[in-house]
């Protein structure tokens, strides 16, 4: 979640939601097509988006904490490729240009989830004609991702009451299994009576949102 330093007026907050959403996209579908012999309009285009965030008021800490968990995420995968062909210049070329162009969109990612809230995100998309099913399940992955976290943290406090946090590396391998199964089965349950709960008050499998009705006029 953006910190709470970031939710304010900014100029960049001021922007209408379609254009928010736009840019994101332009910036996205740019990094993916720039070839890499024009890897100095790749770098213009992180330039940008940079100095988006600045305006957008991201921290340089928070920025640096998201880095860490994506780029050992990305140079592992984009490394799979050269290692598994070696002496092969093309392989090495696509893992630089895997590299430049997700962080780039990684970049306009965290831009547009600072300055769109995600109700308003859901409602853009809807006025975009974009499929209601997928707008309902991106609403209820936001709504229900929180509950499922907390769950997940008392299961794992009950799991550390019975071990004391100790045990071998397998024992806690193990442990950690039976927790995720848990977890999934504790899910379904949830689910079930979450969808049986909406069904009794009326649920139409579509998307409301308080005010006008974002979507286009037929």
């Amino acid at each position: 979640m953006p910190p709470s330093s970031t939710i304010q007026n900014s100029f960049c907050h001021r922007i209408p939601s379609n254009w928010k959403l736009g840019l994101t996209l332009t910036v996205i579908v740019l990094a993916s097509l720039i070839p890499l012999e024009h890897w100095p309009a790749i770098g213009i285009l992180m330039v940008i988006v940079s100095i988006a965030l600045c305006f957008a008021n991201v921290t340089v800490g928070y920025l640096i904490r998201r880095l860490a968990l994506f780029l050992p995420m990305l140079l592992v995968f984009g490394l799979s490729l050269p290692l598994s062909q070696l002496d092969n210049s093309a392989a090495w070329a696509w893992t630089v240009a895997l590299w430049l162009r997700c962080t780039v969109s990684f970049l306009a990612g965290l831009w547009m989830i600072h300055v769109l809230p995600f109700p308003e995100l859901l409602a853009t998309l809807l006025r975009w004609r974009c499929p209601t099913l997928l707008v309902a399940m991106l609403s209820f992955m936001y709504r229900y991702i929180f509950i499922l976290w907390d769950e997940l943290a008392r299961l794992r406090h009950a799991r550390d009451a019975r071990d004391f946090g100790g045990g071998s590396l397998a024992m806690r391998w193990m442990g950690n299994a039976q927790l995720i199964g848990l977890l999934l089965l504790r899910a379904m349950e949830r689910a079930e009576r979450t969808h049986h709960a909406m069904l009794a008050r009326g649920w139409d499998g579509s998307v409301k949102f308080l005010g006008d009705d974002p979507r286009p006029a037929q």
